[in-house]
């Protein structure tokens, strides 16, 4: 994908199925793979219902990298997000 090349993740993900790729996907594939490549990282915006989740957590299964998605809300503050990336640290998910 474009120039960048990353080393496989092994992660083990399950046997599940792959979304198919459309220009739109694959735009947003090449993208957030430019942004890796720079030690970037990348936030797809748009309408809801278009697929930002779903291509990120595909292309996540594509390197063999855990995904973590999680829903921002006026409820959460910054003990709620120390919390979370505690978590993260001590899973070794960081």
């Amino acid at each position: 994908m474009v120039q960048t090349d990353f080393p496989y993740g092994y992660e083990y993900l399950g046997n599940t199925l792959r979304l198919v790729i459309t220009p739109l996907t694959d735009k947003c594939y090449m993208t957030l793979m430019g942004a890796l490549k720079l030690n970037m990282g990348g936030a797809p915006a748009g309408p809801a219902g278009t697929g930002k989740t779903e291509s990120t957590k595909d292309l996540a299964k594509a390197l063999a990298k855990y995904c973590v998605v999680f829903n921002c809300s006026d409820g959460m503050d910054y003990l709620m997000l120390g919390k979370f990336f505690k978590g993260l640290a001590s899973a070794g998910a960081w």
